[in-house]
């Protein structure tokens, strides 16, 4: 006979909810435990623009409308299949807890309602819920089981650093075709043993010959990718030329660009977009803020432009790269100069796009590692008609303190769209900055 799964009962801590505000119908029967100290260090967060201020407003909103009239103290359902939230008021610290952390700070005063809950609620097993390390730890050194939350987490993360499919000793004479028959071959007469997922990307090769190509999801064929120039700007690998194959096809509508810094992601993206500047009412490259130093934009000298551009100059060297490739008397030149007096070549912060709807626009959002699933999914709702978007980071690179390779936003952004037939991803694994920025990545 199978027997019944303990129930189980989940203390929240501040940064999940910050992280996902609807995250407490995410533990299915269960019941939640929400310390009263969260909802005080929620309140330091309603104000601002940033994705973390609008999940702190919206969970505020959330809990209102859940709670009525009724207590908290008691429980209050959270609807069919689902367990009850409890706001837990603060609690003393234990002995073990005054003898090892002498701050009384607001992490701590979460821990001790944690430590309660777990010693209290005895037909429970009690999970301490939290994005921050370091708290995960000291839970567990006081005997209270905690864990990150997971409900997002990329579980096949190999899957996203997967190189390019090489597949030997093909036969000569579909190498062949796929360069003389420049709209493709159907899929039909490849005998792979899978068919290729929608928009993957692959070498095809024998002795003396090879040939790149990529499954077309909506014409149903294998077709030959050649070598472009775009913006100045010439592929030295394999995988650029995929890259730039994909952001010049106007059928594929969501594009990332994975790998680590110096392989090109960012500007690839940037000389495509310029390419087909013509194509698109804007160009957008934007980038979240992410604080130098553990420092505020506030300490940073100047008004609010002068603060931000330190964030942006990465975006503005990328530009230059591009512009470098031309003459000072270029009709090139001339014309990306006129598309920013014009408006319509943009360096922007992401927080700005808040609440815009981006019709007809080419959008780079770099740096996208250090976003979360909620803060792509806010961003890619906001694409209009023909709009086109490109997502590039490295998800080994992580600046922000609550995410890791599995729970970052663009690996989420990846692992679920993959196989959508308007999205493809590329992952770049040979750097081109220099040899010098190459030997670094790999050996440091």
């Amino acid at each position: 006979m199978r027997t019944k799964t303990k129930k189980k009962a989940f203390v929240l801590d501040t940064n999940v909810i910050l992280h996902d505000f609807e995250c407490i119908y995410q533990f299915q029967e269960n019941d939640i435990y929400l310390p009263i100290n969260v909802l005080e260090e929620l309140d330091r967060f309603k104000k601002g623009n940033e994705q973390i201020h609008f999940n702190a407003r919206e969970f505020t909103r959330l809990l209102d409308k859940i709670a009525g009239d009724e207590p908290f103290i008691t429980g209050v359902s959270l609807g069919k299949g689902k367990g009850k939230l409890f706001i837990t008021t603060g609690k003393p610290f234990p002995k073990a807890m005054t003898d090892s952390f002498f701050e009384h700070s607001p992490d701590h005063c979460i821990l001790a309602i944690a430590d309660w809950v777990s010693k209290n609620v005895v037909d429970k097993e009690v999970v301490f819920v939290s994005k921050d390390i370091n708290l995960r730890l000291k839970a567990k050194s006081l005997g209270i089981a905690a864990e990150d939350y997971r409900t997002d987490k990329v579980k096949d993360i190999q899957n996203l650093k997967r190189e390019i499919k090489i597949i030997d000793n093909f036969d000569t004479a579909l190498i062949a075709r796929l360069y003389n028959e420049p709209n493709g071959i159907d899929i039909g007469e490849f005998n792979f043993s899978i068919e290729p997922q929608n928009n993957e990307c692959m070498v095809l090769r024998n002795t003396g010959s090879s040939v790149l190509c990529r499954f077309d999801p909506l014409a149903k064929k294998l077709i030959a990718i050649k070598k472009e120039k775009y913006s100045g700007i010439e592929p030295r690998n394999a995988e650029q030329t995929f890259s730039f194959n994909m952001l010049m096809n106007p059928d594929i509508k969501l594009i990332a660009l994975t790998g680590r810094a110096g392989t090109g992601k960012t500007l690839l993206a940037l000389a495509a977009a310029l390419a087909q500047a013509k194509n698109y009412q804007q160009i957008m490259l934007a980038r979240p803020i992410v604080a130098l130093a553990n420092r505020d934009l506030g300490f940073l000298p100047g008004d609010a432009n002068d603060k931000i551009l330190p964030y942006m100059q990465p975006l503005f060297d990328n530009l230059n790269v591009i512009k470098h490739q031309f003459s000072a008397t270029s009709k090139e030149l001339r014309e990306i100069d006129q598309l920013q007096k014009d408006s319509k070549l943009v360096i922007t912060p992401l927080a700005y796009i808040r609440g815009r709807s981006l019709h007809d626009t080419f959008f780079i959002i770099d740096e996208a590692q250090n976003l979360t699933p909620h803060e792509i999914k806010t961003i890619i709702t906001r694409a209009g008609e023909d709009t086109k978007m490109v997502f590039t980071g490295d998800i080994q690179q992580i600046d922000s303190p609550y995410l890791d390779e599995h729970s970052n936003g663009l690996a989420y952004l990846t692992d679920r769209m993959n196989g959508q037939d308007i999205f493809a991803h590329i992952n770049l694994l040979k750097g081109e900055r220099s040899y010098l920025s190459d030997l670094a990545a790999r050996i440091l």
